[in-house]
C-alpha cells in the first residue's frame, strides 16, 4: 500500500501523484491482483463526494467510506492508496459536472463566456461547499480539469489576449467567485454553530456602533446611507459586472494597438 503524506486529506497533490494520475486517466482502475472486484472506482468516488457534500471533508475517511459502500477498509485500498489520492479523484469528478458536452455549446461572445464561467463555478461551490476547504495550489490535472480549461479558453478566444493574460482572466474570475462563496459559507457556518442569525448578530452590536458613529471619529462611515449594508444587494452581480467592464477596456486597448490610431 502506498502511504500518503500526512495532510489530513485537504491538500490536492499531497499523495502519490503517479498513482493519482493513473487513476484519473483510467490506467489504474482495476486492482491487479485478487478476485474479480465487486466495486468500481467510479462508485467509490461518487460515494465519497456524497459523504463530503452531506457532512464535510472531516467526516470522510477510508473507514467511513468502506462502511457506506458495505465493504472492508482494506478492500478500498486495492482501488485507492488513501484519502489524499481520493481527494484528487473527487476534485476532478465535481469539476466535470458543469462542463458543456462540446465546444459548440460554449458562448461565442467572450463576455457571455466569462459570465457563464462565474455562474457555473459559483453553482459548483454551492453544491460542494467542501471545495472551499481544499488547498488546490498544486492540483493533479485529470481529464475534467483539462476539459474545463479547454472550454474556458474556447469561450475567451475572441479577446485576442496573450496566453498569460487569458490564464489571468480565468484566475481572476475564479478568485472573485471563491472569495464571495467563502464569505457566504462562513456566514452560514457561523449561524449554524452559534444559533444566532445575521440579523440578531448585527442587532446586538447596534448600540455600540451608533455611539461610535456619533463620536465623530468615523465621518466617512457615518455619512453612509442607512441601506449601505443592506443584505439584498447583489454583490456577485455587481463585482462580476465590474470585472467584465475592466476586461472590456483591456480588449479594446489591445484592438486599438493592432489597428493603430
Amino acid at each position: 500500500m502506498t502511504k500518503s503524506a500526512p495532510t489530513g486529506g485537504t491538500t490536492t497533490g499531497s499523495g502519490d501523484i503517479a498513482r493519482s494520475l493513473e487513476l484519473l486517466w483510467g490506467t489504474g482502475e482495476r486492482p491487479s491482483r485478487g478476485p474479480k472486484p465487486a466495486l468500481t472506482l467510479d462508485r467509490i468516488v461518487g460515494k465519497a463526494v456524497e459523504v463530503a457534500d452531506a457532512e464535510g471533508l472531516d467526516a470522510l475517511s477510508m473507514r467511513r467510506l468502506a462502511t457506506e459502500l458495505g465493504t472492508g477498509t482494506m478492500t478500498l485500498y486495492r482501488y485507492v492508496p488513501g484519502k489524499a489520492e481520493l481527494l484528487d479523484l473527487m476534485l476532478d469528478r465535481v469539476q466535470g459536472e458543469p462542463l458543456a458536452a462540446d465546444a459548440s455549446e460554449v458562448p461565442g461572445d467572450w463576455r457571455s463566456a466569462v459570465e457563464a464561467m462565474a455562474h457555473s463555478y459559483r453553482a459548483t461551490l454551492r453544491a460542494h461547499p467542501w471545495l472551499l476547504k481544499i488547498n488546490q495550489a498544486r492540483t493533479v490535472l485529470g481529464p475534467s480539469a483539462l476539459r474545463g480549461l479547454e472550454l474556458s479558453l474556447t469561450g475567451l478566444r475572441g479577446m485576442n489576449l496573450t496566453g498569460p493574460e487569458l490564464i489571468g482572466v480565468i484566475i481572476t474570475v475564479n478568485s472573485f467567485v471563491e472569495g464571495l462563496a467563502r464569505t457566504e459559507n462562513h456566514a452560514m457556518e457561523a449561524a449554524r454553530e452559534t444559533g444566532l442569525s445575521d440579523e440578531a448578530f448585527w442587532k446586538g452590536q447596534h448600540p455600540y456602533l451608533e455611539r461610535a458613529m456619533l463620536s465623530g471619529d468615523y465621518p466617512r462611515m457615518a455619512a453612509l446611507p442607512e441601506d449601505a449594508f443592506r443584505s439584498d444587494f447583489d454583490h456577485f452581480a455587481f463585482g462580476l459586472g465590474r470585472i467584465v467592464d475592466g476586461l472590456e477596456a483591456l480588449v479594446r486597448q489591445r484592438a486599438e494597438q493592432v489597428t493603430g490610431p
